[in-house]
Parts: structure tokens; sequence; C-alpha cells
């Protein structure tokens, strides 16, 4: 089943969704996004697992 991220669940009022066939597809788009709209130098083990967390199954 796709994975699905809004990283509105994680960063407020932004609208990126993240979408992989696997949790660890979705966190490399996470990764990248974060690095390049919110000027996250570093994804630390503390934001992985918030990430983490927020990734849902995507609905059919």
């Amino acid at each position: 089943m796709a994975k699905v991220l809004h990283c509105n669940d994680v960063v407020p009022n932004c609208d990126y969704v993240a979408k992989g066939e696997s949790e660890q597809e979705v966190l490399q788009q996470a990764a990248e996004h974060a690095r390049t709209a919110h000027n996250v130098g570093e994804v630390t083990p503390e934001l992985a697992d918030k990430v983490r967390s927020a990734i849902r199954d995507e609905a059919a």
C-alpha cells in the first residue's frame, strides 16, 4: 500500500505532500523538502521520528 505524508502534520501551514511506495521513499522526499523549503540543514533523529509518525497509508 502506498504511503503519504502531509507536511502540515509536522510543520503548520505547509501544503507539501510526499507520496511513495514505502516509508523510506517518503522519508527521502521529506528530507529533501525539509532542506529546500524549511532550511533544515540536518534531519535529527527526533525530527525523523516525528516525520515517521506522521506517515500514513494512502487512502484508496
